[in-house]
């Protein structure tokens, strides 16, 4: 169990979705795989995706509107933004906390880009709760950030089909010292570097420039470039390295499997999604699947929350349980003791 921390709580959670989405029906005809397998092995009903105006920092902007709406604490008195926009952002070089903390007004705040691919959240909770705990002038965090990756799709390669759900939009979260409710516990994160080079995009860095002939050949979209050893690896440890996370921030929580009340997961192939409930011993109503929303990578976590909340599903008293995974490897889950 977690040394005594400082009682970190979540005050409020906001995001934000663009307008125009993408359907079961549009993936299958830009993929040529039927639309019914879309909707029942890859769980995707639709996803949102980006409109013109949609960047990825600007959408990590106004979710983090959305969650100070819905608090009492004015973005002057945040004292740290963890930003988790992606990578694939409005700009290559670019300081996107700083710029999302200038933009919603938080004056005194120093910010941070955290990256940790869709496990981002669950880093950034970590890193919130512990900078929370060992230096006493830090009060108030936003994690916040925003994500469009499904710009770097290609439904053609059938390397990728994983990669078909990821979607568009932004999420928030604001913590806050001494907060009486929705308090942050422990969690616990691991990485298997042996997968790092498997999925990338191929002509986006130094290794290969982005130019006009890579773009042509498809070299500019994310791919899956080791298949069978990544395939082979992925399934021999995923499940298990998943569990091994929930176990341990529940062991650093002081709690067991049976005390969890809502699992707070990210998008993933239906029989995954049903794997994990199955094996946690949790019933499909203590979790929202997000076949109406696709995969927003790390944001995914901030909208389970607030939809979790809208359903109903996510009530006071329950001890959510988030977790996560992002390519390169890693694999994290973090506990919120809810209400």
């Amino acid at each position: 169990m977690d040394a005594p921390h400082t009682v970190v709580g979540i005050a409020a959670a906001g995001v934000y979705l663009p307008e125009p989405v993408m359907t079961a029906a549009d993936i299958a005809a830009a993929s040529g795989i039927p639309e019914e397998v879309i909707r029942e092995k890859f769980g995707i009903t639709r996803k949102h995706v980006a409109g013109p105006t949609d960047h990825t920092n600007q959408m990590g902007i106004w979710a983090a509107q959305d969650c100070l709406a819905k608090s009492d604490i004015k973005p002057d008195e945040i004292d740290l933004v963890l930003c988790t926009t992606e990578e694939w952002k409005e700009h290559l070089l670019w300081t996107a906390g700083i710029k999302l903390a200038h933009a919603i007004g938080a004056t005194r705040a120093w910010a941070l880009d955290v990256q940790m691919r869709c496990g981002t959240t669950i880093a950034a909770l970590k890193l919130a709760r512990d900078l929370i705990t060992a230096d006493l002038e830090i009060n108030t965090v936003l994690i916040a950030g925003g994500y469009r990756n499904c710009d770097l799709v290609n439904y053609r390669n059938q390397r990728t089909t994983f990669l078909f759900n990821l979607a568009a939009g932004g999420g928030a979260l604001l913590l806050r010292r001494d907060w009486p409710r929705n308090r942050v516990l422990g969690s616990h994160l691991m990485a298997d570097g042996s997968m790092a080079d498997h999925v990338l995009v191929p002509a986006s860095g130094t290794v290969q420039f982005p130019t006009d002939a890579a773009r042509a050949s498809g070299l500019c979209c994310l791919d899956l470039v080791e298949p069978e050893a990544m395939k082979n690896r992925l399934n021999a440890v995923s499940m298990d390295n998943w569990m091994h996370c929930i176990d341990e921030a529940l062991r650093k929580s002081g709690c067991t499997r049976g005390d969890i009340g809502y699992l707070n997961i990210l998008h993933m192939k239906r029989s995954a999604h049903l794997e994990m409930l199955q094996r946690l011993g949790l019933r499909e109503d203590q979790s929202v699947y997000l076949a109406d929303y696709g995969h927003i990578g790390q944001q995914d976590a901030p909208l389970s929350i607030v939809e979790g909340l809208k359903q109903g599903r996510l009530k006071d008293g329950d001890l959510m349980v988030i977790v996560a995974a992002g390519i390169g490897y890693a694999w994290g889950a973090a506990c919120v003791r809810w209400g």
